[in-house]
């Protein structure tokens, strides 16, 4: 029923969106303009070249757009009459239309070339911008270049502002709800999102970012591994001709950081180059656990308070270089090469209290301690790259062949000691050890052939290597306060997989443009190994379909349906079978066991562009997942691990549970209210139910909800507030908390554009953000409040530096002098 109700509610309102649409299409017209713009030197397609359309009886702009990375652009809601197209772009003499008669049709300029202008950067002022948000038909890019309130943050901060991404206070990620995320550096895997995925993002400032694409139904092209999707985060890179870059520089009260980008082209050969570091300061979380478990007899009853504060203090860097060679126009060669570090220690103090009774309730006994501990990880990562691309007469076909290995070495140790300040029970405690490799190569080969206008028929194939090798070193403390080796929790392990895929797929168009969609098949086959004692790891195969329908109504508005199917496979961190004991009565560790989750997500969205720039997106989602992944703590009162005794221990373990079913709607907004006051939401909510036999099943409802709101002053001053809630969440055992945070900046510009320097300030009012939560099980129930602090007040100067440059190999036109005809209706 709650199916119905949702499907029902989204069938009436985009039944009524056409409508509304159609009767504002017609105030504000429903012309289209549409071309190319290409480099009159080297014949290379220009991204970011800005396209004005100038009204003739005004002499203002009434609309306008920016090219894509294969040049092209479309101004769509053009109300019908006469205009100018104006083309910029920077170090380029600019190519101006006039007297452009729009009517309800299509207008087609063909290709616009321009030539150098040969001045230097601080002479150039560029007017286009990317909007913020696009709405393609396999993914949604967000141009992070454009954010204002993540400037002085990190990768997760810019992921806050990314429609259907979540990200909690612990920076971890969900892609609508889920979190079994694809995460890729431009496109390619990297082994620094394996150790730690909150401190990979950490450690990623957001002025390197470019953009972040998500693909939440991704095609039979992309491996089919992330139920969630794929989150693909573009790093900054230039293929303008010349020497130019950037320089940026934060300082904040919570989080510091800076990044320099170099860009050297010549001719047919370039180069990038950058480096990039942060660090966020020494924060202290206060924490509060109580827990109340039953003996398995129920005679009596352990109350466990503890109270303490942790200290915790992260920092990476990165750093990067890639080359590009164009071998011929038609064979292009890209190396890269990145190396990446990240790492964070913790320091904490806690203060307990256990407390037995017996039925009656006499108290057995009452045990005051001090537990005092820390932990230390870092992750050392180096990625590269070799990429062949080879097009042929017709553009649209194309070669390429794809190598990328990416090597990493990672430590992960803890110690922990507990002491009785009221004597009679003799301290105790562990310290322990966890280095390990982590390889990884892929090597793909993927292949274009279009038919005609209406088919493209891609394929290909791909191998994926992994090895990871992995060891524990444990001592434990010994009564006369030495530590000596416990040869019961030191082992070692090597694990291996090898993943085989094929895919073929289609991209069509049909019955006169009705139908324009994206349809293939991806075969995966998974071989593990592993010398865990006692278990063997069967290899599996699927079979992974994708299907993406979309049809237009016009050229503003169009409505979209698709499925995929993709599973979620075991990390090594899943299964790795080492116990994390830094608190004897909190315990963790993995489960080599694990079967990889099945995931198959359905959307039906519809897509509508008004004039001036405003957007909305609305979609209906629903998600089903079997053999589902996730935690599972159960409660003993004595655990014995290796020959070692802990009493009062909940054992946290990642289990294959049942199902879960997720559906709810999506909806995006951007609306420019006016010139200066520019509006954008999006809004997630849904229904989320989890299934496991033996145990209830559990639903609950979860909402997630921001808005932005930015404001242009003129004299090149910005001003932007952003908020974001997520709600609390229902779980198989309890609840996750809810989380809140606002964030207020201004920017200013100068020298030309070529400067800028920012205030930030996020939760200034409040310093803590307070995360409840509840855990409960069979024999126990646990609450536990944790303040974290997140307030944050920072400042970012940025520069642009350098001279770009075309140099003509030969005579050119500076304009297409003879453009293709205008389409009239």
């Amino acid at each position: 029923m709650i199916l119905y109700k949702y499907l029902a509610a989204f069938i009436l309102i985009i039944t009524a969106l056409p409508t509304f649409a159609q009767s504002k299409g017609r105030t504000e017209g429903s012309g289209k303009i549409e071309g190319s713009v290409v480099n009159a030197a080297t014949k290379e397609t220009i991204e970011y070249a800005s396209v004005t359309l100038v009204s003739q009886k005004t002499g203002k702009p009434v609309n306008g757009a920016v090219t894509d990375p294969k040049g092209n652009f479309v101004l769509t809601g053009i109300a019908p009459g006469t205009y100018n197209v104006k083309v910029e772009f920077i170090d380029c003499k600019p190519y101006l239309k006039n007297d452009v008669k729009v009517g309800t049709g299509t207008v087609k300029m063909g290709t616009v070339t321009l030539s150098s202008s040969a001045t230097s950067l601080q002479e150039v002022t560029v007017t286009g911008t990317r909007p913020l948000v696009e709405n393609h038909i396999d993914k949604l890019v967000y141009n992070a270049a454009n954010d204002l309130t993540s400037q002085s943050g990190v990768a997760l901060d810019v992921l806050k502002k990314v429609p259907s991404v979540s990200v909690d206070v612990d920076g971890n990620v969900e892609l609508e709800g889920d979190p079994n995320i694809r995460f890729l550096i431009n496109g390619k895997p990297s082994t620094i999102f394996g150790s730690s995925l909150a401190d990979a993002l950490q450690s990623i400032p957001a002025s390197q970012i470019k953009s972040i694409e998500v693909i939440s139904s991704p095609g039979a092209k992309y491996d089919a591994a992330g139920t969630a999707g794929i989150i693909n985060i573009i790093l900054k890179d230039s293929r303008v001709q010349g020497i130019h870059g950037t320089a940026n520089l934060s300082a904040g009260t919570r989080l510091e950081n800076g990044s320099f980008n170099l860009n050297v082209r010549k001719d047919n050969f370039g180069l990038n180059a950058f480096f990039s570091g942060n660090e966020q300061l020494n924060t202290t979380s206060l924490n509060t656990v109580n827990r109340q478990s039953m003996s398995p007899a129920g005679d009596t009853l352990t109350m466990l308070n503890q109270n303490g504060q942790t200290a915790f203090k992260r920092s990476g860097y990165q750093s990067g270089l890639s080359a590009q060679w164009d071998i011929t126009p038609k064979d292009k060669l890209t190396a890269s090469l990145n190396y990446n570090h990240f790492g964070n220690n913790t320091q904490s103090l806690t203060g307990q209290q256990q407390q037995v009774t017996d039925a009656t309730g006499t108290i057995l006994s009452n045990t005051p301690s001090t537990v005092n501990g820390g932990s230390q990880v870092s992750e050392n990562a180096t990625d590269w790259s070799l990429d062949y691309k080879k097009n042929f007469s017709n553009k649209d076909r194309e070669l390429d062949v794809l190598v990328t290995t990416s090597t990493g070495k990672n430590l992960s140790d803890y110690y922990q000691e507990q002491i009785y300040p009221a004597g009679g029970l003799s301290a105790s405690g562990s310290r322990g050890q966890n280095p390990g490799t982590d390889k990884e190569t892929d090597v793909s080969v993927d292949y274009t052939q279009p038919f005609g206008k209406g088919l493209t028929l891609e394929t290909g194939a791909k191998g994926v290597f992994e090895r990871l090798d992995n060891s524990v070193a444990t001592d434990t403390l010994l009564a006369d306060k030495t530590y000596s080796p416990n040869a019961n929790q030191s082992y070692s392990f090597t694990y291996d997989r090898q993943i085989y895929a094929y895919y073929l797929s289609t991209t069509f168009s049909g019955f006169h443009h009705f139908l324009d969609g994206q349809a293939g098949m991806r075969y995966e086959y998974t071989n593990t190994t592993a010398d865990f004692p006692g278990v063997t790891i069967p290899g599996y195969s699927i079979w992974a379909p994708a299907l993406t329908l979309l049809h237009k109504f016009d050229e503003t508005q169009s409505i979209k349906a698709s499925y995929s199917y993709r599973i979620e496979r075991p990390d090594y961190g899943d299964l790795n079978p080492y116990y994390n004991i830094s608190d004897p009565h909190n315990i963790s560790t993995g489960n080599p066991g694990l079967k990889p989750e099945v995931g198959h997500r359905y959307e039906l969205g519809y897509n509508k562009t008004f004039g001036k720039g405003a957007n909305i997106y609305v979609a209906a989602v629903y998600r089903y997942n079997s053999e589902d992944i996730q935690s599972f703590a159960t409660y003993y009162s004595s655990l014995n691990i290796s020959g070692t005794e802990y009493s009062d221990v909940s054992l946290t373990q990642r289990y294959n549970i049942g199902w879960q079913s997720q559906i709810g709607g999506n909806f995006f907004g951007s609306v420019p209210v006016t010139q200066a006051l520019n509006l954008r939401s999006n809004i997630q909510f849904g229904t989320r139910t989890n299934a496991s036999p033996g145990l209830a099943t559990v639903t609950g409802f979860t909402f997630r909800g921001n808005l932005n709101a930015s404001y242009s002053f003129g004299k090149d001053l910005i001003a932007e507030v952003f908020g974001n809630y997520n709600s609390s969440q229902k779980t198989i055992q309890g609840t996750r908390p809810a989380f809140g945070f606002y964030t207020l900046a201004m920017r200013k510009t100068f020298l030309h554009k070529n400067a800028s320097v920012g205030l930030t300030a996020t939760n200034p009012f409040n310093k803590y953000v307070d995360q409840s939560s509840i855990l409960y099980g069979t024999g126990f129930s646990q609450t536990l409040l944790r303040k974290v602090p997140y307030q944050s007040f920072g400042i970012t100067l940025s520069y642009k530096f350098g001279k770009l440059e075309f140099k003509e190999k030969e005579k050119e036109h500076e304009i297409d002098t003879n453009p293709a005809p205008i389409d009239q209706p």
